[in-house]
């Protein structure tokens, strides 16, 4: 598993590659201060995760994962950062987690498990695998990203331009209208519903006739009812085989 390091300020460089060796089976291939050396790099090598300072010379690190996200080959994106206020940032981006400086070294032991984790699941489902197939989706809550398993969202709710997203126990508000969210839930999992709401077919414990033909959908573990517009029913009856 290959890594580069993309950091210019040599101590914090020094510190996480250390931490790297420390904790993890990652190889380190390359470190560079400079984002531009990056992207040429990159058209020579294939790695498999990049620690991204957000700010390096010459090209940026929201700019260079701009970049990155359009390769074929797509590594995963730890972004380094001194500002909390970034993580919106990285997560708009996709990116797979986010550091803050100064370090902690447990926070860096739980990132490295979750990428060894990551990186081994697509190596068992071929390398070519895209990233969408992933069992994740980083969703947002207090300027940390948290990486949920997709199977813990419940539902979502659109509020104009925002989506709120339900699990058993959190509520988050992402910043995002519900169709750009929905388009990165699995279709064979989740059911856009109805205008406002998109449902996690697995998460139905009761379908309740409701008027004009319509459905109101009951929850396990939640009290809220998941309506199923008029537009979506034929779809919905199929898709249940009801």
């Amino acid at each position: 598993m290959k890594a580069i390091i993309v950091e210019d300020e040599f101590l914090a460089q020094q510190e996480l590659s250390w931490m790297i060796q420390q904790h993890s089976a990652l190889t380190i291939e390359a470190t560079f201060d400079d984002g531009l050396d990056v992207l040429k790099y990159l058209q020579t090598h294939q790695v498999d995760v990049i620690f991204l300072d957000i700010n390096i010379p010459s090209l940026d690190g929201v700019l260079l994962a701009q970049n990155i996200s359009k390769f074929a080959h797509k590594p995963l994106i730890v972004f380094i950062t001194a500002y909390k206020e970034h993580a919106v940032d990285a997560f708009e981006l996709e990116a797979f987690d986010y550091i803050l400086k100064p370090y902690q070294e447990m926070r860096i032991v739980t990132m490295l498990r979750k990428v060894e984790n990551t990186l081994a699941q697509k190596l068992q489902g071929g390398s070519d695998a895209p990233r969408a197939a992933s069992h994740t989706i980083n969703l947002v809550k207090d300027e940390r990203i948290i990486v949920t398993d997709i199977n813990d969202i419940y539902y979502a709710e659109a509020h104009e331009k925002m989506t709120f997203v339900y699990t058993r126990r959190e509520a988050y508000v992402m910043s995002m209208n519900i169709t750009e969210f929905c388009n990165r839930l699995p279709d064979e999992a989740f059911f856009r519903c109805h205008r406002s709401y998109c449902v996690n077919l697995s998460k139905i414990r009761e379908i309740e006739p409701w008027f004009n033909n319509t459905y109101l959908l009951k929850l396990h573990d939640l009290e809220f009812q998941v309506p199923v517009s008029r537009s979506r029913v034929k779809e919905f009856r199929q898709l249940m085989r009801l």
